[in-house]
């Protein structure tokens, strides 16, 4: 069984010992389209204190700028677009520090308007993505799907519009364009689409191209360090005074253990207490508890 304090008296445990805190967003902050009850009280009271916080998403359906729109529309406007990081943004940050853009090569996408805008905002040419909708393979005697041979990389970020053309169009594109890279937003299994119920995630997307292509992708969301470099760098942060909470063991708790950040895992989200405890878990936080609501109890 699994060895892990719940969260007993957190301004010792916690709030003396922070200086900044990374907030996941789905299943911590909102869940689908609706903010957890408390959360903006909790934030303010953060903030008051004057503790940095920043918003690190793997969902990459969204730039940095359409998250700032969802931030807003729930009630959140004092989170300036300074403190938002999604995966998509991850991507773009990612191709310019490989300078991609040197390469003159474009973008294949899977993946929706989130990672367009940030690539459009970087000037690197992407194809696919939404513009490839709907569309079906010709699949009769002889038949072939053409590739664009001037893809030099591959992004797969979460796409509610999948399909086959798509697939297709990305394993031709990885298995034919020598040194064509293979690059996933982030492997999370489950995602919040509605607060009904759990959604396939970018994982199983992510899946079917390492399926047919055998090829492992470079991961540019949680758990990589990708993010966390970036922050420390820009802000100048001691990630010991870093804290990360999330609600997901393998992602976000994971991105503190594995980056040298201390960890709260939440249990407003897709983890239970069960499975957090359980035998078969091996990723731990420094404390849990049911939601950020607890950092002030009543």
């Amino acid at each position: 069984m699994a060895t892990v304090s719940r969260l007993s008296d957190p301004t010792v445990e916690l709030l003396d010992e922070i200086d900044a805190f990374i907030f996941d967003c789905d299943g911590v902050i909102w869940l689908g389209d609706s903010i957890i009850d408390g959360v903006p009280e909790t934030l303010d009271k953060l903030r008051s204190m004057g503790k940095k916080m920043f918003f690190v998403t793997n969902n990459s359906t969204k730039s940095r700028a359409g998250y700032k729109k969802k931030f807003d529309k729930l009630g959140l406007n004092s989170v300036p677009a300074e403190e938002i990081f999604s995966s998509s943004f991850a991507a773009a940050a990612y191709l310019e520090q490989t300078k991609f853009k040197d390469t003159g090569k474009k973008v294949y996408l899977i993946g929706e308007v989130g990672i367009c805008e940030e690539l459009d905002l970087i000037g690197v040419p992407w194809i696919g993505g939404p513009n490839d909708t709907g569309k079906v393979p010709s699949m009769g005697p002889g038949d072939a799907l053409q590739h664009d041979t001037d893809v030099g990389a591959v992004i797969v970020g979460f796409d509610r519009h999948v399909n086959y053309y798509k697939i297709q169009s990305a394993q031709l594109c990885i298995n034919e364009n020598e040194g064509c890279e293979f690059i996933a937003t982030n492997l999370d299994a489950v995602t919040h689409l509605t607060d009904a119920q759990k959604w396939a995630g970018n994982g199983s997307m992510v899946g079917a191209i390492r399926g047919c292509t055998g090829r492992e992708p470079t991961v540019v969301g949680k758990p990589s360090p990708l993010m966390i470099d970036y922050l420390c760098d820009k802000y100048a942060l001691d990630r010991r005074r870093i804290c990360m909470v999330g609600d997901r063991l393998d992602t976000d708790v994971l991105f503190g253990s594995d980056n040298g950040l201390r960890s709260v895992l939440v249990l407003s989200g897709v983890t239970n207490e069960e499975k957090l405890l359980g035998d078969e878990n091996k990723i731990t936080p420094d404390f849990y508890t049911d939601s950020i609501n607890d950092f002030f109890p009543k």
